[in-house]
């Protein structure tokens, strides 16, 4: 059995989309949010009704757009959403019901950099029951712990800028996730293999 939520029609009007990219479920109030890149916004859906929840205003880089958004995660604590902002280089949280966002990693302005505050090409992450936030950070082939509250990052997996197919590095990392023990797996894309690392 399976369920359409939205039609197999690309498009922008509020039940259609354009490259779906991330999914995430609000567990408090049952809805599934779904990436709507192409059209930058993110969607709710619940009860048989779409609803744009953040975006929708065209791509750019203020404080009320997104930008080719992909990866995605709920926040129960802080009722929010954690939006990887691909082509803007960032980390964003948008409260649910507010009109614009928060930065929590990355560059303010679009740019996109190796430096240990700044992300090239984010495409992934997941939080952990603390509230940190690790990232697929794709373009830097690396894995970044973002503490909670801090915009600082430290690189737990892979090494920066270097590509390849050594245990220790990556090749166009992309999926996160974690375990109950708080093990992390990561979907090493162009190496054609899913990475374990063992808790941080």
């Amino acid at each position: 059995m399976y369920i359409t939520v939205f039609s197999g029609t690309n498009g922008s009007s509020i039940n259609e989309l354009s490259n779906p990219r991330g999914l995430a479920r609000n567990s408090i109030s049952g809805a599934l949010y779904i990436v709507d890149s192409g059209n930058h916004r993110v969607m709710s859906y619940l009860s048989g009704v779409p609803t744009v929840v953040t975006g929708g205003n065209g791509s750019g880089t203020n404080n009320g757009q997104l930008n080719s958004p992909n990866g995605l995660a709920f926040d129960s604590s802080s009722n929010s959403l954690y939006i990887v902002n691909y082509a803007s280089h960032n980390i964003v949280r948008w409260v649910l019901g507010e009109s614009s966002w928060t930065l929590v990693a990355g560059s303010p302005t679009g740019v996109g950099s190796s430096q240990s505050t700044m992300l090239y090409y984010p495409i992934g992450l997941t939080l952990d029951a603390m509230g940190n936030m690790y990232v697929a950070d794709y373009g830097n082939q690396r894995i970044q712990l973002f503490m909670r509250g801090k915009l600082n990052g430290t690189t737990i997996a892979g090494v920066t800028s270097t590509a390849g197919n050594h245990a220790y590095l990556f090749y166009n990392p992309y999926g996160v996730a974690l375990d109950s023990d708080f093990n992390l797996y990561v979907a090493d894309t162009s190496n054609q293999r899913i990475q374990k690392f063992f808790r941080y």
